[in-house]
């Protein structure tokens, strides 16, 4: 109704108020608040402040085979208490297990009970506790105890919650401000390090376990042969030396309480002090107490730092690292030691990192899409809606302004991608406003008062927008759900603002009509022009049209053609993407992306021999930009950590070759994160075909959710069949692209199915194929309107994004262009000859063509 009550009038702007009030925040740093409010503001990407995005895997082998490990050491030393003989007692970690055979198999039994009292309890999501060991006998004396599903699990839930705490230790330490550290998965750990643009020092320090720990050094062991029982040979810091140590440690490192790096007072080289707590200095004096005269081993991660002779005991609980430290190295070592150990090895499988001139480019970039878009969209709105598409641009600036407030009240980050969706939402949100104004004029043609028009225009066409827009809702949701990082926010910004853009169309913009009828109580509503106005009424009233009304175009009679023409396309389509087939981005192959700048003008030659030279594969370099930027791609490495280890190669052998080379970008996905990827992202295409084949069938006969889904699929095939023929990559932001034009394409045919459906009830012996023809030429001016909206959205994007958008930008712009057409040449023949038998019988044919003739 037209009719707001003033309360409801007062809850209407009290919104909109509040969304001003809710994005405020924005316009203020931090340090404007009081330490009392936590403002809630939106924060910027790595794409957009620059910084790193570092994935980290714990290795949950290593977990598992110290685990088993302690339960070989705990076990040896019950049977040996128990005078229990035993052999092959070893662990397995592959299989999770460890085990031995007993000489004397009666007694097995006792072995057994020895190794279960070495089991660890684990709690149940139930609250029953359950050891992390199953052990079990065989008749020939074999003891096996298997790391139980639950204790493993409870072992890499621990290992990734005491991993998370101890990076965030290490990263406070560097004095990174605002770095998110999260879980991610089973075993995953998710670090961003804004403003961070070299992370090769952080990487270092995340990377390495620096578990310390003391052993005595075994002098009597040959190192030429293999290490006797209880001693290991390690790696020493200097090249080529090994070190026979004892197995058993003598003192932890865990015991430690303070690190720090100073220089010594005798030979001014730089050390680590360190400080035990109360149980590692009793521990510490009772060793060097007890061994003066023999070499002590500092062993961290498995390789002998320092072996220094105890001259005398050391009681103090103090004690000093020696080696070759330079002054950045002796900090890194204390940070390490202050922040403790990492309960496994961690490795980075993917990594993203930006610097700051590349993110005040996207920043740029962003902006001035966003205002051509939108000055585009409000220009087109006001000049072929008048009065009423000025009421929309109104709305439409009210949607940006609560879709930023809800963004806000998230905390959500603004990424590249996420100004894409907000850009977006300037086509997709006028949607509902063209419907309604399409409707508003078609009740005015048909007589109807201003008043009543009005009315039923919002009425009518409510139901439409909520099918339409639901549409688009599981396209995001899909995306959500299979899609990563910055995909993700392209996908909440999009929903967002398509849940708000329903509110401020049928709500916002109804109460703008309401207040100027009545204060103008006009005669006529101005969506027609009439001869003789006067300037300022000829601009209240529409200026064009994009489509002539009154059309009776016969649309159906190129329907097999259209089919075929169709089918033609996809299936040409489908044959490019398998050969030469589709270009995949780094996200779906794997492999390293580098943006670098040297200092002037660089000689190609000489940085493609840099870089040709390590050995890395097929690398290509290309210049990009101006003469001083280079865009490097390497593929896929052997494994994860090789892929770290080529980007270190990389950015060291092109600082020899070119002194005060930056590197601007990285992009490096491991082998098996890049599977995921892509894994996920066919996963969303799929689901969002399915997605929209069972609502369209629920709401719609089901002759129209075949006639959706076959159109959806083949709009997507020949999207893709453009990608291959201009070379543009198939990466998660693609996939963004292709379920955004999925989710606009099932759109625009929920339109024009929702007017079938309404003529199927008006005209009830029309002819299908007149009644599909006149469905389509009455809809047709709001499919048009809808498509022009987001392609002057779109477009901005393509000329003004920058390369990280541009190729989800003109992806968009064909696909909105095909979509457009598979609804008049694909979905409506498909309609027609699914539903001929059905829809309409066959003797209505007959009866109908006076019907069909009418005026309307």
């Amino acid at each position: 109704m037209l009719h707001f009550a003033r309360w409801k009038q007062a809850v209407i702007l009290g919104v909109c108020l509040l969304g001003v009030v809710l994005c405020l925040p924005n316009l203020m740093p931090r340090s404007a608040f009081p330490s009392w409010l936590e403002p809630r503001q939106i924060s910027l990407g790595l794409d957009l402040r620059g910084g790193s995005y570092l994935l980290l895997e714990v290795d949950l082998n290593t977990v598992v085979r110290e685990r088993l490990e302690s339960a070989v050491d705990g076990v040896r030393g019950k049977l040996r208490t128990a005078n229990i003989r035993y052999v092959n007692l070893g662990a397995d970690a592959q299989n999770r297990r460890m085990g031995f055979r007993v000489l004397d198999t009666a007694q097995a039994g006792a072995a057994a009970a020895a190794l279960r009292e070495l089991a660890e309890p684990v709690t149940l999501p139930t609250g029953q506790n359950v050891p992390d060991i199953e052990v079990t006998t065989a008749p020939d004396g074999t003891v096996t105890a298997t790391l139980s599903e639950a204790g493993l699990r409870a072992k890499a839930s621990a290992a990734v919650e005491q991993s998370i705490e101890i990076i965030r230790r290490r990263v406070d330490e560097t004095g990174v401000a605002e770095a998110l550290i999260a879980r991610q998965g089973q075993s995953r750990i998710l670090v961003t390090l804004p403003g961070v643009e070299d992370p090769n020092r952080i990487k270092d320090l995340l990377g390495r376990t620096a578990r310390m720990t003391f052993h005595l050094v075994d002098e009597s062991a040959n190192l030429a042969g293999n290490p006797p029982p209880g001693v290991m040979f390690l790696p020493s810091e200097r090249p080529g030396e090994r070190v026979a140590v004892r197995r058993n440690v003598a003192v932890d490192g865990k015991n430690l309480t303070n690190a720090r790096a100073g220089q010594d007072s005798r030979t001014g080289e730089w050390v680590v002090n360190f400080t035990f707590d109360g149980t590692g200095t009793r521990r510490f004096a009772d060793i060097t107490r007890a061994n003066v005269g023999r070499p002590f081993a500092i062993v961290l991660d498995d390789k002998v730092i320092s072996a220094p002779v105890i001259r005398e005991p050391i009681t103090g609980g103090q004690g000093q690292i020696s080696g070759s430290f330079t002054v950045r190295t002796a900090n890194d070592l204390a940070v390490l030691l202050r922040a403790g150990a990492l309960p496994a090895p961690l490795t980075i499988v993917e990594e993203r990192t930006v610097g700051p001139e590349l993110g005040a480019d996207a920043i740029r970039a962003g902006m001035i899409s966003l205002a051509v878009g939108t000055l585009f969209v409000f220009l087109y709105m006001g000049f072929a809606y008048g009065i009423l598409g000025w009421f929309a641009n109104i709305a439409l600036a009210f949607n940006i302004l609560l879709l930023m407030a809800g963004l806000s009240v998230l905390g959500a980050t603004l990424t590249l991608p996420g100004i894409a969706g907000i850009v977006l939402t300037l086509g997709t949100a006028l949607d509902a406003n063209i419907l309604i104004n399409e409707r508003i004029r078609e009740e005015v043609k048909n007589g109807r008062s201003p008043i009543n028009a009005l009315e039923a225009g919002y009425t009518k066409a409510s139901g439409t927008i909520l099918d339409s827009n639901l549409t688009n809702l599981i396209a995001m949701a899909c995306l959500y759900g299979f899609g990563s990082g910055p995909v993700k926010g392209f996908a909440v910004t999009v929903a967002i603002g398509t849940i708000v853009q329903m509110w401020t169309a049928t709500v916002l913009t109804r109460l703008f009509a309401s207040w100027w009828y009545r204060r103008t109580r006009p005669k006529e509503l101005p969506v027609f022009q009439r001869p003789g106005l006067s300037l300022l009424d000829r601009l209240r009233r529409p200026l064009f049209r994009i489509f002539p009304d009154g059309t009776r175009i016969p649309f159906m009679r190129g329907a097999k053609m259209g089919l075929i023409v169709s089918a033609l396309l996809s299936s040409i389509s489908v044959a490019i993407a398998f050969h030469p087939g589709l270009e995949k981005g780094i996200d779906f192959k794997g492999g390293v992306e580098m943006e670098i700048r040297t200092p002037g003008p660089g000689d190609i030659s000489v940085l493609r021999g840099a870089v040709g030279g390590l050995g890395l594969g097929d690398a290509t370099l290309l210049q990009f930009g101006d003469p001083a930027t280079f865009a490097l791609r390497l593929p896929a490495q052997g494994d994860e950590g090789g892929v770290q280890r080529a980007v270190t190669a990389v950015r060291e052998a092109l600082e020899k070759a070119a002194p005060g080379t930056r590197i601007l970008r990285v992009e490096a996905v491991g082998n098996r994160v890049s599977d995921e990827l892509f894994l996920g992202g066919l996963m969303a295409l799929g689901l969002s075909f399915l997605a929209m084949l069972i609502y369209i069938w629920i709401r719609f006969e089901w002759q129209f959710g075949i006639a959706a889904i076959t159109t959806l699929i083949l709009d997507a095939t020949k999207t893709i069949g453009f990608m291959v023929l201009f070379g543009i990559e198939f990466n998660l932001t693609t996939v963004a692209a292709i379920l955004t034009i999925i989710g606009f394409s099932a759109n625009d045919k929920v339109v024009v199915f929702d007017r079938m459906r309404e003529n199927l009830r008006k005209f009830k012996t029309m002819p299908l194929e007149q009644l599909v023809d006149l469905s389509i030429n009455e809809t047709m001016n709001r499919s048009l309107g809808t498509s022009m909206t987001l392609l002057l959205s779109a477009l901005p994007l393509a000329l003004f994004g920058g390369d990280t958008l541009s190729g989800f930008a003109w992806v968009m712009v064909v696909g909105i262009v095909i979509s457009a057409g598979s609804s008049v040449f694909i979905a409506a023949p498909i309609v027609l000859f699914t539903g001929r038998n059905r829809l309409r019988m066959p003797d209505a044919a007959a009866q109908g063509q006076a019907e069909a003739t009418a005026p309307r």
